[in-house]
């Protein structure tokens, strides 16, 4: 069921690859919520997902943009505020990857090169997003800005590597933004701490089903789905939430909260 609470607003939507990424359940969201919006991903990303799809159902332009570059995100949002019309009212930041990750690498045993591009493309792009909104003057007063993060930040999940670095610094920017665009145009910053989640990126860590099932198992309510996760953006988007800033908002179940289940009890008693 939609409520028109997007009906209006202008966005702009990182890191849709397929039916499996949050970024597509909110795209799809925020369009029945009557918002208009651009897509954006890096060009090797787009060569590899579904994006073309999304944007007909959406009827939202494609604009490929290398996070990493502020010359290809200066480019998004002039170019986003152009094809929309306006200045832009909500910003979600979708972007992760982990080359250690990809290549197996133990977290005493990361290619520095590579953990440098963990960090600049899953949380220095954050910085530099928002560095080009505010240089452009490219958001509306009350604007809402969402990056996703996980609980890794915070505890610690070997097989998680430097990615957990990654997602530490991006927290840490939505804090130090947030503070500094509130303070200049009452725009939101806000990172939301999602479930293990079965996207294409997230599914393909080492030994990530048998973490899913056991932050399942640990969860009061379960493991929330990508689309529930959707949901919470687009209340972060709307103006329901135009006091909360600065936050990280877990968005897991329970599980963040929960020292141990039933249910794992259970599994260690058999």
């Amino acid at each position: 069921m939609a409520y028109n609470l997007l009906k209006g607003k202008r966005g702009i939507i990182s890191g849709a690859l397929d039916e499996n990424s949050i970024a597509w359940h909110v795209a799809e969201k925020a369009h029945a919520e009557g918002a208009t919006f651009t897509l954006t991903n890096a060009p090797i990303a787009m060569r590899m997902g579904k994006i073309n799809d999304l944007a007909k159902a959406c009827n939202a332009e494609i604009i490929p943009a290398d996070a990493t570059s502020v010359e290809e995100l200066e480019n998004l949002f002039s170019k986003s505020t152009e094809v929309l019309g306006g200045k832009i009212d909500f910003v979600l930041h979708s972007i992760g990857m982990s080359p250690n990750i990809r290549k197996g690498k133990s977290y005493g045993e990361l290619n520095y090169d590579w953990y440098q591009k963990s960090i600049d493309i899953s949380a220095l792009s954050f910085h530099k997003m928002m560095h080009v909104a505010e240089k452009q003057d490219a958001l509306n007063e009350w604007a809402s800005i969402v990056g996703l993060s996980y609980i890794a930040a915070q505890r610690t999940y070997p097989f998680y590597t430097d990615m957990a670095d990654a997602k530490a610094v991006l927290e840490s920017i939505a804090r130090g933004y947030g503070y500094r665009l509130g303070k200049a145009k009452n725009v939101r910053v806000n990172t939301i701490s999602q479930s293990p989640t079965k996207t294409t990126a997230g599914s393909g860590i080492d030994g990530f089903q048998s973490f899913y099932d056991f932050a399942d198992k640990q969860s009061p309510l379960g493991n929330a789905p990508a689309g529930a996760c959707a949901d919470y953006c687009i209340s972060l988007f709307s103006d329901l939430t135009r006091m909360v800033t600065m936050q990280n908002l877990y968005h897991d179940g329970g599980y963040s909260s929960t020292g141990i289940s039933e249910e794992v009890i259970e599994m260690f008693n058999k």
